[in-house]
């Protein structure tokens, strides 16, 4: 018997519950970590899951205790990050490589038991193994990477593009490395957190303001991204776009969350409006990524609770407190 986190919309306990038993292409993991991020607080809130209760955690990383019997290129052992993606291969989206559109979407730590617990299954062909020099407990940080380099995929590839970019907690400072990394001429950051402000001119950024207003871009910017979901910071920002730009919706917003536009100013600027949902054949680049050093844990991660005090650990989230918070069962 295992020790896992159990969920219900508005309650959180620490249950004990049956160990998971590895199918024919299964491993079973032993999480050394598992991240804590906004699709976490949609499902205590009710959302996304679509059964309860649920065990959470879908951003984790860890060591393999067993295989199945027909499981090739990984042994018990071995140190793994988990894609916890699920897609079902046969329909519509799906044989159309878009699998993160699956008409039968699943997900580990959404619709299936996540990482926060003592031992978690995940299919073999959703590992990435790790390097000998990257931690497991540091890992973590891959499955939300790998949900930045998607939305990277879907902008357009220029040099010297001007980025502006609304939300300075984990996502939006992992794009500003991204766009530092992509020939950005120019990446401002906009929070109304000064903490998350100081993070972000601590990686390098070109502004960190709590108002766009107070930045001077009178052609407006090349790539606007929202990382917040929140519809203030998405109605300013789509306002800021210059002409021929690409506004990015990359943050999470509540289900009935509204935000006006303006068609004409799409017309006569000739706007480009998309969104980037989760991973799509991106979780592999990450861990590349990660593994080369893209990232500082050191500086990314701030907080670490036990399992045991994940309810505090959500909590801390919700209130915005820190930057990635990570429950180590």
């Amino acid at each position: 018997m295992k020790a896992a986190v159990v969920v219900t919309p508005g309650t959180i306990s620490v249950e004990t519950v049956p160990d998971p038993t590895p199918g024919p292409l299964d491993v079973v993991v032993r999480p050394a970590a598992v991240g804590i991020c906004g699709t976490d607080l949609h499902i205590m809130d009710g959302e996304f899951a679509p059964s309860f209760p649920i065990v959470p955690g879908h951003e984790f990383a860890g060591e393999i205790v067993a295989v199945g019997g027909q499981v090739a290129g990984f042994a018990v052992g071995d140190q793994v990050a988990v894609d916890p993606s699920l897609y079902c291969g046969y329909c519509y989206y799906c044989k159309r490589a878009r699998g993160n559109q699956c008409e039968n979407w699943n997900a580990i730590g959404v619709t299936r038991a996540g990482g926060a617990a003592e031992f978690v299954a995940a299919p073999a062909a959703n590992l990435f193994k790790l390097p000998p020099h990257l931690a497991a407990r540091d890992a973590v940080l891959i499955e939300p990477l790998s949900c930045a380099v998607r939305g990277f995929d879907v902008l357009p590839r220029r040099m010297a593009d001007n980025f502006l970019i609304y939300g300075s907690g984990t996502m939006g400072l992992m794009m500003l490395e991204l766009a530092k990394r992509a020939g950005a001429a120019t990446v401002s950051m906009v929070d109304l957190n000064p903490e998350r402000l100081e993070t972000a001119r601590r990686l390098g950024c070109s502004a960190a303001v709590t108002s766009a207003e107070e930045l001077a871009a009178p052609r407006g910017w090349d790539v606007v991204i929202d990382c917040t979901g929140a519809a203030p910071a998405i109605r300013d920002g789509l306002a800021r776009v210059g002409r021929g730009g690409t506004f990015l919706q990359f943050g999470v917003s509540a289900y009935d969350a509204r935000v006006e536009i303006e068609p004409y100013e799409i017309y006569r600027r000739e706007i480009t409006i998309t969104g980037s949902m989760a991973v799509l054949h991106s979780f592999d680049r990450a861990g590349e990524l990660m593994a080369a050093g893209v990232l500082a844990p050191e500086i990314f991660i701030s907080h670490r609770f036990p399992l045991d005090s994940y309810p505090q650990a959500l909590e801390q989230f919700r209130a915005g407190v820190g930057r990635k918070t990570v429950v180590e069962p």
